[in-house]
């Protein structure tokens, strides 16, 4: 059992890993091009020719995401044999499937590319004659594995998964004030635990399954949350410049520009350094932030974070300010845990 739960973490953080690069590359896309666009209830209508080509090229890399979610995560389970199968069942997740036209969206990736690699993994310890076992990675293992995928989805999954799908949407969709703060704390706090390492990830994918649904409000508290802890201790070490060292105050300048375009990394650095006191700092004021831009209904349409994405936010004021005062909460909370520093001492010299 501990092999099965160690395989899954391994395939879910692999899966999310390999998928980030297309969400991110198509997430800038999308928002320069949603930079010129208004604001509607369908989300950002982009008008200028050239724009729209930007924003062809951006939806083209979020289109990705799914089926290289799905697709990965069977790669790590079995190997090459179990990504073509992979991606085309995350691909079959995310288009609608039946009479009900039903999507199950990243949930179904997800499963979907488990099943795919459990299975590829099985047929390719098939014992078969050696004239065989050529064919077996590129023809047998693909073929039958996106055959039985595919049709147990369409036949016997797609109706519990969506039915899944459709409770889920419809519970955040009736968020409102104290319950939709709750889960913007949940989603701060663990934007910031691990600053982009699996519980991060899992903040991020569920946002983004959210999105694909047409619900914003999560991916908004999220999108404020990245920013939170690079920006925080950029301004720590300028505003508290005892408890830092000249060498954090050079990465204090490279997590300032990180935090600007949404990067939550910029902060592993001073975590490494200071891990109880940083990892609480940073959790508090990324929670802060999330759980006032879910109060405040801020939206975020593109798959990034940070003030980059402003003009592709709805509730942009709130969203600059609700970021700010998680910043502004982990800045003052890092003033306060942090010691300064001991006065270098310089050794005598005969």
């Amino acid at each position: 059992m501990k092999n099965v739960v160690n395989d899954l973490k391994k395939a879910f953080n692999t899966g999310v890993s390999y998928m980030m690069p297309a969400t991110v590359a198509g997430g800038i896309f999308l928002a320069i091009a949603l930079a010129t666009g208004q604001a509607g209830k369908e989300g950002m209508v982009v008008n200028n020719p050239f724009f729209q080509n930007l924003l062809t090229i951006g939806s083209a890399g979020f289109a990705m995401m799914i089926p290289m979610l799905a697709g990965y995560i069977s790669y790590s389970l079995a190997g090459k044999p179990g990504l073509v199968p992979g991606m085309i069942v995350g691909y079959i997740a995310n288009q609608p499937i039946g009479p009900e036209k039903v999507q199950t969206g990243f949930l179904g990736a997800m499963i979907l590319g488990i099943i795919a690699g459990y299975i590829a993994r099985y047929i390719k310890k098939w014992k078969v004659k050696s004239e065989l076992k050529a064919i077996m990675p590129i023809l047998v293992v693909p073929i039958l594995t996106t055959g039985v995928v595919a049709l147990l989805y369409m036949y016997v999954l797609v109706g519990p998964l969506g039915f899944i799908m459709k409770v889920l949407v419809t519970t955040l969709k009736s968020l409102q004030g104290g319950n939709a703060l709750i889960l913007g704390l949940i989603i701060g706090l663990m934007t910031a635990f691990d600053m982009g390492g699996p519980i991060n990830k899992t903040a991020s994918a569920f946002t983004l399954a959210l999105m694909a649904e047409g619900i914003y409000g999560p991916n908004g508290a999220f999108r404020i949350a990245v920013a939170v802890p690079p920006l925080a201790l950029a301004i720590s070490t300028i505003v508290s410049r005892k408890k830092y060292d000249e060498a954090d105050k050079d990465l204090g300048k490279a997590a300032l520009v990180m935090g600007l375009i949404g990067i939550t990394e910029g902060a592993i650095p001073f975590a490494v350094k200071d891990l109880k006191r940083v990892i609480p700092a940073i959790m508090i004021g990324s929670a802060v932030g999330a759980g006032l831009g879910m109060l405040h209904g801020v939206n975020c349409y593109v798959p990034h974070g940070g003030l980059i994405v402003l003009p592709a936010v709805t509730g942009k004021l709130w969203f600059f300010i609700d970021m700010m005062i998680g910043v502004a909460v982990s800045v003052v909370l890092l003033h306060f845990l942090k010691p300064n520093l001991e006065p270098n001492i310089k050794k005598a010299t005969k």
